[in-house]
């Protein structure tokens, strides 16, 4: 009896699942992912370059990026930049280096998530840290007017510190 009760549970569930439309996963390249890419693109290589009229202008006003994953744990993150703090970051040109590295997009009309790891080198050393470092991220990027504005960063892994670019590109 209890055999038989299982096989109807099970009947139950492939009837309820087919009852619901198979979804398409979301693009993830070519298109207008193709074209989220390579403004993440640009976007770190203003960064780098210490461009603040060009992250400026394809920043929201309400930007919002989280640093550090202690907030996936219930924890605090290690800070939180605004807009203008972010803007600040770029003006004193805090990073050497910021790689993107195994970035994927998800569509959703005129919202792209992007998720990735980035490698990247400070300018200035924090104290008992390594230069370099890699974090995890997912972002948010909106498409307004015809172009694609930064909502959201949030670490989701990391930092990770090491000595070189090679101890934290192989994490």
């Amino acid at each position: 009896m209890d055999r038989l009760l299982g096989s109807s549970k099970l009947i139950a569930a492939a009837l309820l699942c087919a009852s619901f439309p198979v979804l398409a996963p979301a693009e993830t390249s070519g298109g207008a992912a193709a074209e989220v890419l390579a403004f993440e693109q640009a976007m770190e290589a203003a960064v780098v370059r210490g461009d603040v009229a060009f992250v400026e202008r394809v920043s929201a006003p309400d930007l919002s990026f989280t640093h550090g994953d202690a907030w996936t744990t219930g924890g605090k993150p290690l800070g939180v930049d605004n807009r203008q703090s972010f803007l600040e970051r770029v003006r004193n040109k805090h990073y050497n280096v910021r790689d993107l590295d195994s970035v994927k997009v998800e569509m959703h009309g005129d919202v792209a998530i992007t998720y990735g790891r980035y490698v990247a080198q400070n300018r200035v050393t924090a104290p008992g840290k390594g230069a370099w470092f890699s974090v995890w991220f997912e972002r948010v990027y909106q498409k307004r007017d015809g172009h694609w504005l930064y909502l959201s960063h949030r670490t989701v892994h990391g930092p990770t510190y090491g000595p070189d670019r090679q101890s934290v590109s192989d994490r």
